[in-house]
Formats: C-alpha cells, sequence, structure tokens
C-alpha cells in the first residue's frame, strides 16, 4: 500500500493499467480487463463471518452450565418416573432458549436491514463513460470520480484533486478533516501511520469538500478498513460478568449436590436401604437443589434491558451485553477536539494520610497551583501555592503539612 504512495501518479497508472498515457486515465478500464480483475480479486465487500444454521443457533442457547444441570436433572427424573418435574424443568428450559434467541434473532433482523438501507454506490469511469455502480464491483486500477459528501469505496490513489479534504476518523479517530494532495511521497516509512498518507484516500473514509480523480489501488480485505476488519473477526468473544458467574453457579451446584447426595446414599445404604429407593431420594434431592426459575428470571430481565434500550434506539445484538454495560462503572474515551482539548490536567487527589480528597482549584502553566481540602470553593484563608517538588507548606484544618513528606502530593505536582 505505501509503495503507491510514495510513487508519483503517473507511475501508479502505469502499473494499474499498463499504460501512462493521460488518454486511459480519461477512458477507464476496459469490459474485458474488468472481468479478468474481478477473477483475481473478487468483489469489493466485506464479507461477515457464515452464519450458522438455524437449528444449530437455537441448541446453542442450551449451552451454559446450569441450562445442562437442569436438562440432565429432567432427564433422570424420566429415569425415576417424575414426570411432572421433568416436564417444569425442560418447559423452564425452552423458555429460556426461545426467548434469547427470539430477541438475539429480532436484533440481527433490525442490523440486516440498516445495513441494506443505503447500498454504497460510486462514480466509475468505464470505457469512457461515467457510470454510476455498486461499490462492490469496483476491481483495482478502476478510475473513481469524488465529490464532496461521498464516502470512499476503496483504497486509492489521488490522481487529481481540488481542495479535497478528508474525514478518516473511521480509521484514525481525529475528528478534524485531512487536507489531500497528489504529490508523491518518496520519504514515507512501511511502518507510517495512515494519517500521514496525504495522496490517498481510503475505504470508509468522507470526503467533507473539494472533488478528486482517482485509481483504486486495494479492495476488500486488501484495504486498510479490510485489514481491521479482519483482525477484528479473529478476535475472541469473552463472556461476561453474569455468564462467568453463572458458570461458576452452575459447577458449584453439581459439586455441592453431588457430594450431598452421595453422602445420603452411603448413610441410607448402611442403614438398609436399597440401591433403587436411595437412588430415586437422590435423584429428587438432585432436582429440588438446582433452581431451575433462576435462568428464567435473568433472562427476561435481560430481555426487558434489551427492550429498554430499543426504545433509545439501540439495537442489541446479544442478551448478555446489556448486563456487561449496566457492570461498566467507568467509560474512558477521547476524541480529541470532541469530548477532550488535549490538555492533561489534574482536578482532584485522594491523600490516605490526610484521610480526605484534595482538589486542584487553579493551576498555572509554570505549574503552580493551589489546593484546598473537600468542599471548600477558595483559597483566599491561607491555602499556600506549591511548587512541582512540594517544598512549600500546605495548610490543612489551620495546620501546616509538608507536602514533600505526601508521595500522593508529590506525585500530583510532577503530574
Amino acid at each position: 500500500m505505501r509503495k503507491y504512495a510514495k510513487a508519483t501518479a503517473e507511475e501508479v497508472v502505469e502499473e494499474l493499467m499498463s499504460s501512462n498515457s493521460i488518454t486511459n486515465v480519461q477512458n477507464g478500464l476496459p469490459a474485458l480487463s474488468i472481468t479478468s480483475l474481478r477473477r483475481v480479486h473478487g468483489l469489493n465487500k466485506l464479507e461477515p463471518e457464515p452464519k450458522d444454521h438455524i437449528v444449530i443457533r437455537y441448541v446453542e442457547q442450551f449451552k451454559d452450565p446450569l441450562i445442562l444441570l437442569l436438562l440432565g436433572s429432567a432427564a433422570l427424573s424420566i429415569v425415576v418416573g417424575q414426570y411432572e418435574d421433568a416436564l417444569s424443568i425442560a418447559a423452564a428450559v425452552i423458555i429460556v432458549g426461545s426467548v434469547a434467541f427470539y430477541q438475539e434473532c429480532k436484533s440481527e433482523e433490525s442490523l440486516e436491514a440498516l445495513s441494506t438501507l443505503v447500498p454504497p454506490r460510486c462514480n466509475v469511469v468505464r470505457t469512457n463513460v461515467l457510470l454510476n455502480i455498486m461499490a462492490e464491483e469496483l476491481v483495482p486500477g478502476d478510475i473513481i470520480r469524488l465529490h464532496s459528501g461521498d464516502r470512499v469505496p476503496a483504497d486509492a490513489r489521488i490522481i487529481v484533486c481540488n481542495n479535497l479534504t478528508v474525514d478518516e476518523s473511521s480509521l484514525t479517530g481525529e475528528t478534524e478533516p485531512r487536507d489531500k494532495n497528489s504529490d508523491p511521497l518518496p520519504d514515507l516509512t512501511e511502518d507510517c501511520d495512515i494519517s500521514s498518507i496525504c495522496n490517498m484516500v481510503f475505504m470508509g473514509t468522507l470526503i467533507c469538500s473539494g472533488n478528486a480523480t482517482c485509481i483504486v489501488v486495494a479492495t476488500a480485505l486488501e484495504t486498510e478498513f479490510g485489514k481491521t476488519f479482519k483482525e477484528m473477526k479473529d478476535i475472541e468473544a469473552r463472556r461476561t460478568p453474569l455468564q462467568i458467574k453463572m458458570d461458576d453457579l452452575g459447577k458449584q451446584l453439581s459439586i455441592f449436590s453431588m457430594g450431598i447426595i452421595v453422602c445420603i446414599g452411603i448413610i441410607g445404604m448402611i442403614r438398609g436401604k436399597t440401591f433403587m429407593s436411595m437412588f430415586n431420594i437422590g435423584v429428587s434431592l438432585a432436582v429440588a437443589a438446582i433452581p431451575e426459575g433462576l435462568p428464567i428470571c435473568v433472562t427476561v430481565t435481560l430481555a426487558l434491558g434489551v427492550m429498554r434500550m430499543a426504545k433509545k434506539n439501540a439495537i442489541v445484538k446479544k442478551l448478555p451485553a446489556v448486563e456487561a454495560l449496566g457492570c461498566a462503572n467507568y467509560i474512558c474515551s477521547d476524541k480529541t477536539g470532541t469530548l477532550t482539548q488535549n490538555k492533561m490536567t489534574v482536578i482532584a487527589a485522594y491523600c490516605p494520610v490526610m484521610d480526605d480528597s484534595v482538589h486542584l482549584l487553579s493551576a498555572s502553566g509554570s505549574g503552580n497551583a493551589a489546593l484546598s481540602r473537600t468542599g471548600s470553593r477558595s483559597t483566599s484563608g491561607g491555602s499556600r501555592p506549591l511548587n512541582n517538588h512540594g517544598s512549600d507548606m500546605l495548610l490543612y484544618h489551620n495546620e501546616p503539612v509538608d507536602a514533600s513528606k505526601v508521595p500522593c502530593l508529590q506525585m500530583l505536582f510532577e503530574a
């Protein structure tokens, strides 16, 4: 990818179109070349992972340890003839799996509807005709025309542009539009960040102003966006805190109930009871020890949370995601210029020595700051400035405190 940024626009055209003639740039690729290139590179489309069959997806709802434990107890109830218990447990399990399955299917349908609402299209020059085609039909070597408001359909090298600025926040996170030009970058290194490549446009970014004629150099998974997409697919899904606790509960119940049943069975047989009678008692105890209502309560509660999120126009694909969001105590995010101002400012520090929190009220560029204890609104009553070395004294409860002896104050001013 970087080699196209290093080369001139004429060299890139010569490599991808087998000609550096400006006439070929104006005419675009011929039909025969497009067919052969599509066979090699495929569609310009990021294919999601193939979905499992609907039956497999439904069965996967019952793979949690607690659900498997309930199914096991239902099977034992059938063996010993306790059909009512088996029926009640089976009904509870089916309710849990069906509610979760229905909610996930509903969310997936909503996501699919959103993805097909506005199919991505682009303007491309082929056989001397400007066409508006689906973005997935692009191939490397295509000449595309971009204007303000267009979404870039593939990674492309700029041939010529006019006051072109591009919003690359989807890739770099920077909200400020990036100025673009067609000049080569011969000193570009292979490990450089894409934000430093000013003569290319990348898939998924947005044209803010101006216009450009570009030549496609990469499509689908070969694009910068495609590489990120491929890395995201390789990330292993982690279980939420609630799922981990439910798994632990299922394992603990299994071990505990089996231990109690074995002990009761041994004691009963020592006292002269038959094996079959003790087996029946053990099954009854096992069924009673398992809370078949717990999975129903958890699933229904999560489903209600999903419905509340839907009213706020938020689509939740998996039920446990609601619980994972609820477990978040702090959300750390950074959008320089939007949520933050690109300034590191300490506003408070907790000092165990003082058994109180100290608030930073003001700070100057030289690093001097005035401190006061929690709740204080002014430093005029006696709090004195401290420098970065903590050599001055801080008045706390009208008593002097040596900041050099309080580690957290030293760290506060060194920061």
